[in-house]
């Protein structure tokens, strides 16, 4: 049984955004073990808080995550 976990920052992707990840990433694990996967292939896709997340040791909010995503 794959179990697939993204962690996400909370408040940048829609509802939408997050069910279409569900979607392709079941797909990509199907491609690579086969049919017979798809029903026990879990994804779980997790909000991390604004804040608590951090790269290269700077915190990056929704905010930042929102730029990042806009190209800004």
């Amino acid at each position: 049984m794959p179990l697939i976990n993204v962690k996400v920052i909370e408040g940048v992707l829609t509802s939408t955004q997050k069910q279409e990840i569900i979607r392709k990433l079941t797909d990509t694990m199907v491609s690579i073990e086969g049919e017979n996967v798809r029903p026990v292939t879990w994804v779980v896709v997790e909000e991390v808080k604004s804040g608590d997340w951090g790269i290269g040791g700077n915190p990056l909010t929704t905010k930042d995550a929102q730029a990042l995503v806009a190209g800004k």
